[in-house]
């Protein structure tokens, strides 16, 4: 059960999308709306996509993202599917994204601890780690920076 948990919970708000985007658009279909039923159709489904962890590259357990992180010098972010400001973090920072060591605290217990630490005992994300001083919900261009000066 905890296993099936761990595994649905990144996925929750864009199955959710996707759930609610059928049933509104199922009504508009039997309404005889079938072109606002396939628009608002996609229009949730792009809302789940861009929710999903599909846009964000493969997490990586926290001791891993460290470790990697004490070879490259690359800042490690700790992020959560759902979360905007994640989402406005991954896309600003556009293809340099693949480079950063992302860690799902819903996926990664140590991962979350790591966040609540940093965080007052909130699990406030996108809080970004570099070289060991951690920076909650940074500005794009000064985790491109911190970036650009690791090796």
């Amino acid at each position: 059960m905890v296993a099936c948990v761990t595994v649905i919970r990144p996925w929750f708000l864009s199955l959710l999308f996707v759930l609610c985007g059928s049933f509104v658009a199922a009504g508009l279909l039997f309404s005889g709306s079938p072109g606002a039923a396939a628009g608002l159709l996609l229009a949730f489904l792009a809302l789940a996509g861009v929710n999903s962890p599909l846009i964000f590259p493969r997490s990586v357990a926290a001791a891993e993202a460290q470790r990697r992180s004490a070879v490259d010098g690359r800042p490690v972010v700790y992020w959560r599917p759902g979360c905007k400001y994640c989402i406005r973090l991954r896309i600003r920072l556009g293809r340099s994204a693949r480079r950063l060591h992302w860690v799902d605290i819903w996926r990664d217990p140590a991962g979350a601890a790591v966040a609540r630490a940093a965080n007052d005992g909130n699990e406030t994300v996108p809080t970004v780690v570099v070289a060991g001083r951690s920076h909650t919900n940074p500005d794009p261009e000064w985790v491109r920076e911190q970036l650009s000066r690791s090796v």
